[in-house]
């Protein structure tokens, strides 16, 4: 028969074992799912800056081809630097939608100056906003993040 020293001194060195491991199990999937969190959260912030940074380029770039039909191609430079950026990280969709947009925005350079008076016109009557199937597809992107 066992002693009931024994079944005790086992049943707490028993415990303290599940005890310590259940301790260890918790703190490890704490720590891995926090480092997961601000991995995602690091990827989010860069994302979203280089996001930002193509719609302003690309804004300065729109506004100047509305107004011009031609450009400096040293204009040029920031943006398409930015869209590799760009490439480096995101979907096919975000690529493709800057992709579009900047192509759209160097063919306005094409078209005739417009004047305030014109551009005025344009966005009550239908705007054509190159930059928007960008920024919707950088909205889902971010989105997707979790």
């Amino acid at each position: 028969m066992i002693d009931a020293a024994y079944i005790s001194a086992t049943a707490a060195l028993v415990g303290a074992f599940v005890g310590g491991g259940t301790s260890i199990a918790t703190s490890w999937l704490s720590q891995k799912y926090q480092t997961r969190e601000q991995r995602i959260a690091r990827e989010k912030d860069a994302r979203q800056a280089v996001y930002t940074q193509f719609l302003n380029e690309a804004s300065k770039l729109y506004v100047d081809a509305l107004a011009h039909d031609s450009t400096e191609l040293a204009k040029l430079v920031d943006i398409y630097a930015t869209l590799n950026r760009i490439r480096i990280f995101s979907t096919a969709k975000v690529i493709e939608a800057a992709d579009q947009a900047l192509r759209e925005i160097i063919d306005t350079y094409g078209k005739k100056d417009r004047t305030f008076a014109e551009v005025r016109e344009t966005i009550h009557t239908g705007f054509s906003d190159p930059l928007r199937k960008f920024s919707e597809e950088c909205h889902r992107d971010l989105a997707s993040l979790k």
